[in-house]
């Protein structure tokens, strides 16, 4: 039986993942900082910001996958706040390595998440691929960062993979939960300008990914972990009026508003360009939902 160790198992992607794996065979195990909290899958303890990590977490040739980073959209973007959402996915990449290559448990894949916004936030036409550098504002040097950690891992002669992930649509527990939120007071809102792209991936698509990262040998280095349909935030939110026969709030949140109430944190919504998969696509990987109409279904 294959053994996959994933941090954050308990997070959106962790938890569906983690059940994917499972019922095709693998043995799950989870590193949690509270100790065992899903008696489904064995767990053991680690603390990155201590350097903590139980070590019999590690078996020569595990697969490991890293998911754990604190949560970029919740709570104001702070100095604080910064230095935790980057220090939360570097130390505990740093103490994987530490754990597993430092102490000759070498692993057979390290496959790691990380963002699109490695290419930057900002309002363009230019459709970004895996070669493209690294912008240099806050998310793009988080991402930089993030994939560094990971990149440890290749002087082992470690496989690496590095899934630059575009945003999670699910039915339950995404950030589509947070932008639909008006919707159930029976109005779809938009945020402006409305014309910014807004890059996407429905969760089932993006586990499948994760499985042929971990399962096809040939795949190393970045991918583009975004679904081939391009679509701006006004075409996002007039499928969400369409499907859930709602009318839509005519004027958008103005920018300035949205700057008001989450600071440096708006350019999440109200920023977006266009990224590639086909990198993705020449593995042979095929899309379950290509397009937002029956990613929304799926969710909404």
């Amino acid at each position: 039986m294959h053994r996959v160790v994933i941090t954050g198992g308990s997070g959106l992607i962790g938890s569906y993942l983690s059940t994917l794996l499972a019922g095709d065979g693998w043995q799950v195990v989870h590193l949690t900082r509270g100790g065992n909290k899903n008696v489904r899958y064995k767990s053991f303890r680690w603390d990155p910001e201590s350097g903590y990590c139980d070590t019999d977490a590690f078996r020569e040739g595990d697969a490991i996958i890293h998911l754990a980073g604190a949560n970029i959209g919740d709570g104001r973007w702070s100095e604080a706040r910064k230095r935790k959402i980057i220090s939360s996915r570097t130390l505990s990449g740093q103490l994987l390595h530490k754990m597993t290559v430092g102490t000759g448990k070498i692993p057979s894949v390290f496959i790691t998440a990380s963002g699109v916004n490695y290419y930057g936030s900002e309002n363009s036409d230019r459709i970004f691929v895996e070669s493209d550098p690294p912008a240099r504002d806050f998310l793009g040097e988080t991402c930089r960062l993030w994939e560094a950690a990971a990149d440890l891992f290749i002087g082992a002669g470690v496989r690496v993979v590095k899934l630059r992930t575009a945003v999670v649509l699910a039915r339950s527990g995404s950030a589509l939960n947070r932008i639909t939120a008006p919707a159930r007071a029976g109005l779809v809102v938009r945020f402006a300008p409305g014309e910014q792209y807004f890059p996407w991936i429905q969760i089932t698509d993006l586990c499948s990914i994760y499985h042929k990262a971990l399962t096809d040998t040939s795949m190393s280095g970045p991918f583009n972990a975004v679904a081939p349909h391009h679509i701006t935030y006004d075409q996002l939110m007039g499928e969400v009026a369409r499907q859930k026969q709602l009318p839509m709030f005519l004027p958008r949140v103005p920018a300035w508003l949205l700057h008001c109430v989450f600071g440096e944190m708006a350019v999440i919504l109200t920023t977006g360009s266009r990224i590639s998969p086909d990198h993705l696509s020449s593995t042979g990987f095929r899309f379950r939902y290509p397009d937002i109409s029956s990613a929304l279904r799926a969710c909404l």
